[in-house]
């Protein structure tokens, strides 16, 4: 249910973004680099984080930290793709 929520949204933002030539490789390579390398290797970067300070809880700063970069790019770079045309010839 929660899966759902969230990346249907995501999913009809990018097909707007990008056109039909490179909508399929533009919308896979940085999902599948932000869930490979940010994801995968998040229990190994909280755990490591935690082995260095000795607080438990300090491993958490990695997903705040990459969520909020995450905010504040997509913020900042990303267009409001509500009138663009997704059939048009680029």
């Amino acid at each position: 249910m929660t899966l759902t929520v969230v990346y249907g949204p995501i999913a009809a933002m990018l097909v707007e973004m990008f056109p039909t030539q490179i909508r399929y490789t533009s919308m896979s390579l940085p999902y599948h680099i932000g869930n490979g390398w940010f994801g995968g290797l998040l229990p190994t970067t909280a755990f490591a984080l935690v082995a260095f300070k000795g607080d438990i809880y300090y491993g958490l700063w990695y997903p705040i930290i990459i969520a909020l970069a995450t905010f504040i790019i997509g913020t900042l770079f990303i267009k409001e793709t509500k009138d663009n045309d997704i059939d048009a010839d680029d």
